[in-house]
């Protein structure tokens, strides 16, 4: 593999912000910014003869051109979107994942994060920072709340795939908690938490807890 091999675009609203995520990629062995802009238009007319591998684009800009986003996807499903927010907006988390997005960065986070997440989604992973996890989540338990008591359907356990102690986990998974929280509300050790909850990603066949909490919610396995 030759230095360079990872094309990558920017997409972002704010110059001063796209040159230090330029400077900081740049940094790192094989990626190449060859794209950097506010207009989501130069991405289109390039990608017939130029390859982009991962397109970081902030929410906002993404939110606006979502269906062309589909486009991108549809056309050249090899290219892998990033979507770019801050803590203090909107985050439209499902919704850029129901568009689409491979993974969710944060403008906050430190460096070598920001790095690794790109790394994961290269790899064919998603990923979605820990301070977003819950927002996913509830976003995901609206879809499936009843709008009236009539339509309440029971919670049917899975107890056939997990053990009692696995069932309890993935109802505090699906509620959001961590697993310090998981291991202070069980009475158990965290090392206890984390080994029920890589049992239930095997089981599920999964490779993240809040992939494991939208199934569980989806199927009706637990009580939201």
């Amino acid at each position: 593999m030759k230095k360079a091999d990872i094309h990558i675009a920017i997409i972002d609203q704010q110059q001063l912000f796209r040159e230090g995520l330029k400077f900081l990629l740049e940094d790192e062995p094989f990626f190449n910014v060859f794209i950097s802009s506010n207009d989501i238009s130069i991405v289109q007319s390039l990608l017939p003869t130029t390859r982009i591998d991962v397109l970081l684009i902030d929410i906002n800009i993404f939110m606006k051109h979502k269906m062309f986003i589909q486009e991108i996807i549809d056309l050249f499903p090899k290219i892998k979107i990033i979507a770019l927010s801050s803590e203090e907006g909107e985050n439209y988390v499902a919704e850029a994942i129901k568009h689409g997005v491979h993974g969710y960065l944060l403008k906050e986070m430190d460096p070598q994060s920001f790095i690794h997440t790109i790394h994961v989604v290269l790899k064919g992973e998603s990923s979605i920072p820990q301070a977003l996890t819950q927002e996913l989540i509830n976003e995901y338990r609206k879809l499936f709340e009843p709008e009236d008591e009539k339509d309440l359907v029971k919670v049917k356990k899975p107890l056939y795939l997990y053990t009692d102690r696995e069932y309890d986990v993935l109802q505090l998974l699906a509620n959001g908690k961590k697993n310090h929280d998981i291991a202070k509300i069980l009475q158990i050790s965290e090392q206890t938490v984390k080994h029920h909850v890589n049992n239930i990603l095997k089981k599920m066949n999964v490779k993240g807890r809040t992939e494991a909490a939208v199934i569980a919610i989806r199927n009706n396995w637990v009580e939201i």
